[in-house]
């Protein structure tokens, strides 16, 4: 049932972009988006707070509409500025009756590039640091019946070497594997009307041998939290508990099971009640560990055919246009053959997580750590807290298999890799989740680590095929023996290969990719087929992971390209990907 809040904006007959709830996982009844044309600036010479101008919103200082959630570097946007955006300005009415505010009123953001300042009727009610993670405010007292003016400041310095950016430029243009940026707010906002005494986050863990689910949540006042499961419209169970201390667990015994695995997206749906609180969420029931050099979801030895997927849209850059075309990727993917996806340098929205769950899809969250100089002793305070908010916002995710907060953190002049955040990262990640296992760093250096991942973009197969020939002996020796070195004891993960160079027009002399170009797509599946089935014939491999889904701008070495056109023919790319692998060939004679 909608709220009596009033979607009022300059455009009445204006179609609002992503009206989609955007996270499934948390969703109340009264809630109301705040995506659509929205009065904008930029303000390129950042004097907007000495002028003052949240405190006379009426001023002709908007001299732009912009379409949210698209930044105003993409077409979706309106805007299609993609210049350097220090600092950008955003206006919308947003207008409540009486009845609204007897409840209290919660303003989420998505996710906003990079730090948010914001104001209600001219003044500040917040501020969040971050380009990646969701946010919130209890706004209640700042608004009264009527209309309200919300204004958002939003700065930006992507080449201040203080901010996770992940692949965004630090040039004027693109280049190599940098692209577009990304400015402001980039995910949805919207409002949701709530009681004062309610559920504020919670947290599931499955038990598959036992076929439970525990449910801990955090809540405000005394009350009883009761919990509800079904799957497929059948009842599957209940609980109750009375909140102790802002706290209860409810555990609920399950009388289906019906597990959560690659390829079989099981979901129980769950209806959460605390007093007048009601909050429609699922989970899945799956647990996930590593072993030896064995990698196990539910106890069963799982090998990763994975995928690099970038999130990154022609015409929305970061936000995909529709909510489809977070599920057409996916299951683009899954027709060539590939289980899963490494979001590679991005925190990925809710929704394209929940589309994951669905469809059984297995995925590494990660961050887009590029462009923060981790050398600095700065860099915690600009890592750590939003990586809290990204792993707290998706643990209750079952296809997330693991977390990846780091990629590739070099060891060049300028950017020396720090081995205590490394560590520091990932003692926090695994204390605040226990449940899965984490890669301190993609690729380089491994400091501490439950998988042994690495990349390699040699393009000749038979050299490739040699570097890891002796992994089964105890012979093998990393690319990198005086930084790194692997001792048998984890799974050993081939996380970026590939990456084949192919434009198929052959006509575009800035396309960038891996080695000589393919001369054609012949050529392309060849030596896709020669370094893939190299990982799969190896007893002692766990997984790989292809670089990449789809061609990202310049980039081009995708089995699609930027509009998800298929570059080769994924019928064969599909059949080489599902080629049983050497490890679980063994696992089954075991």
């Amino acid at each position: 049932m909608a709220s009596s809040f009033h979607n009022s904006g300059l455009y009445e007959d204006t179609v609002i972009a992503r009206p989609e709830h955007p996270n499934p996982q948390f969703k109340r009844e009264h809630w109301a988006t705040l995506n659509g044309i929205w009065d904008f600036h930029l303000d390129l010479s950042v004097s907007g707070k000495d002028q003052k101008i949240y405190e006379n919103p009426q001023s002709d200082y908007f001299d732009a509409f912009i379409s949210v959630p698209f930044c105003p570097e993409s077409k979706e946007s309106g805007i299609g500025f993609t210049d350097f955006i220090p600092c950008c300005w955003y206006r919308r009415t947003i207008t409540v009756t009486a009845d609204d505010l007897n409840n209290d009123v919660l303003l989420h953001f998505g996710a906003v590039d990079y730090h948010a300042t914001i104001y209600i009727n001219g003044i500040e009610i917040g501020s969040h640091s971050g380009g990646y993670a969701s946010f919130h405010f209890e706004i209640s007292r700042y608004l009264h019946a009527g209309d309200n003016e919300l204004i958002v400041c939003v700065e930006d310095d992507v080449r201040s070497n203080r901010q996770p950016a992940g692949k965004q430029s630090t040039h004027y243009e693109s280049f190599s594997c940098f692209y577009t940026r990304t400015t402001g707010i980039w995910q949805t906002v919207w409002l949701e009307f709530v009681p004062k005494s309610r559920i504020l986050d919670v947290t599931y863990c499955a038990n598959v041998a036992a076929g439970t689910i525990s449910i801990t949540a955090t809540t405000t006042g005394k009350g009883t939290l009761t919990a509800r499961a079904s799957f497929e419209g059948r009842s599957c169970g209940s609980a109750s508990v009375k909140s102790d201390n802002n706290v209860a667990i409810a555990v609920i015994n399950l009388s289906e099971k019906h597990v959560w695995s690659p390829g079989h997206g099981n979901l129980y749906d769950l209806e959460l009640i605390f007093n007048e609180d009601r909050v429609i969420s699922y989970c899945g029931l799956r647990e996930v560990r590593t072993e030896g050099n064995r990698f196990l979801i539910n106890g069963e030895p799982v090998f990763q055919r994975l995928v690099l997927d970038q999130g990154f849209y022609p015409t929305g850059v970061y936000t995909a246009p529709d909510a489809h075309d977070l599920e057409r990727d996916i299951i683009l993917s899954m027709q060539a053959g590939f289980n899963g996806a490494r979001l590679h340098e991005k925190a990925f929205e809710p929704l394209f997580l929940y589309y994951c769950d669905k469809h059984g899809y297995i995925v590494w969250g990660e961050m887009g750590n590029w462009q923060l100089d981790i050398s600095s002793n700065k860099s915690y305070a600009a890592f750590i807290p939003e990586w809290m908010e990204i792993v707290r916002r998706d643990c209750n995710h079952p296809s997330i298999v693991g977390w990846c907060p780091f990629n590739e953190t070099w060891d060049f002049e300028g950017r020396k890799q720090q081995d205590d955040l490394l560590r520091t990262t990932y003692l926090i990640t695994t204390a605040m989740d226990p449940t899965r296992p984490c890669i301190d760093t993609s690729g380089m250096f491994h400091v501490i680590t439950d998988v042994y991942d690495l990349h390699d973009y040699e393009q000749d197969p038979t050299v490739f095929q040699r570097h890891y020939e002796h992994l089964s002996d105890g012979g093998y020796t990393d690319m990198f023996p005086q930084r790194q070195r692997y001792s048998g004891d984890v799974p050993f993960f081939i996380s970026e290969y590939g990456g084949i160079k192919w434009s198929p027009s052959q006509t575009d002399e800035d396309a960038w990719g891996y080695g000589q170009q393919a001369r054609d797509e012949n050529e392309f599946i060849s030596r896709y087929d020669a370094l893939t089935t190299s990982i799969l014939d190896n007893p002692a491999i766990t997984g790989f992971c292809y670089t990449q889904l789809y061609d990202v701008e310049q980039e081009q070495n995708g089995i699609y390209d930027y509009w998800r056109r298929p570059k080769v023919d994924v019928d064969t790319i599909r059949a080489i990907n599902t080629k049983p692998a050497a490890i679980e060939i063994h696992n089954q004679q075991q």
